[in-house]
């Protein structure tokens, strides 16, 4: 309400100084028995339907042709738009006011039109600057603060990633395995190792990456595998059906190893009951689903795993992390990203 009442008060003084200036440069010679008063009030609503109607123009540009995504095409078209919208508004002004308000003296008429129609959209040209500097001064602003907020945010998720795989749960389990691999089988125990090693490996290389190629999960995942399925034995199942070609594409790391998690915590494996993973690649995104058994009794969990995915994909895509859960059957769907 400030901000408008400041609007129209800017508007009545510059429709004043636009009236001193036309009688200055166009050189009117004063009309008997004509108020300066209509000049003044002419000035006023005209230079009030120029301004809104370029705030209007501009708004709808706003929303349609941003300066941040399509400057060049937006000054193409603003510009023309708001000479001709300021022109044509001016002269029609111009021409409503010498018929029915106050008739201009013949050897001044045209070159009183031509010179309102000028200093209007000389004017308005500068008010548009003014307002396209202040929406890039303020986008500068927001912009400053949203890089903040994102390596607040960024380092707040690094941090949760970073909880989520230094599970001890996850390393407990592994080095009750080892422990009776090595009575077992001692080849096995040294095999299991080597992939542990692997698996710590890739967490130590991708601490503070914000992207890895599928490529490069993909590698870990199948040493992450390895240690499941030497602790799960047949009882856990993976599917994995994924092209070479897409192997280039980008993800947040961990972000698979996170999903493979929870379909492990969340579900019953047994010899009744084996879990099947199956990991793919559907409309561009990379699919991971499993048979929905749930356990009886839920594992504690922080349910922060997919929250952490979507925090991280912010970042980077505005497509949506997708979640779906059928009869039988729980999927999530986590976009691939192009490589620039």
């Amino acid at each position: 309400m400030q901000k408008k009442k400041s609007r129209f008060i800017y508007m009545i003084v510059v429709g004043i100084i636009i009236s001193i200036l036309l009688d200055k440069i166009a050189g009117a010679k004063p009309i008997i028995d004509h108020s300066r008063f209509f000049d003044l009030l002419t000035s006023i609503i005209i230079t009030i339907m120029v301004w809104e109607g370029n705030l209007f123009i501009d708004d709808f540009m706003n929303r349609h042709f941003p300066w941040e995504k399509k400057p060049g095409k937006r000054i193409l078209i603003h510009l023309p738009a708001i000479i001709l919208y300021s022109a044509g508004i001016i002269h029609l002004s111009m021409l409503t006011f010498n018929k029915f308000v106050c008739n201009f003296p013949e050897e001044v008429r045209d070159r009183f039109m031509v010179v309102a129609v000028i200093v209007g959209v000389l004017i308005s040209l500068i008010l548009l600057s003014v307002e396209v500097s202040t929406q890039f001064f303020g986008n500068w602003k927001r912009s400053l603060v949203e890089v903040e907020k994102y390596k607040a945010e960024s380092l707040q998720a690094q941090l949760q990633n970073l909880k989520d795989q230094i599970n001890p749960h996850f390393l407990f389990n592994n080095m009750s395995v080892l422990s009776s691999l090595v009575y077992k089988d001692q080849d096995k125990a040294v095999d299991f190792i080597n992939q542990l090693s692997k698996v710590y490996r890739y967490l130590l290389d991708t601490r503070s990456s914000e992207l890895v190629s599928l490529g490069d999960e993909l590698t870990f995942i199948n040493s992450y595998i390895y240690l499941l399925q030497i602790r799960f034995d047949k009882n856990l199942i993976f599917d994995l059906d994924l092209p070479k070609e897409e192997e280039q594409k980008l993800l947040p790391p961990m972000a698979l190893q996170v999903l493979i998690e929870n379909a492990i915590k969340h579900n019953e494996i047994s010899n009744e009951l084996p879990l099947t993973i199956h990991i793919k690649i559907h409309s561009n995104k990379l699919e991971v689903s499993n048979t929905l058994q749930l356990r009886t009794v839920a594992e504690e969990s922080s349910k922060t795993g997919l929250q952490n995915i979507r925090d991280r994909y912010h970042f980077f895509t505005e497509e949506q992390v997708e979640v779906i859960q059928s009869p039988g059957v729980f999927t999530v769907r986590i976009p691939l990203l192009q490589s620039k």
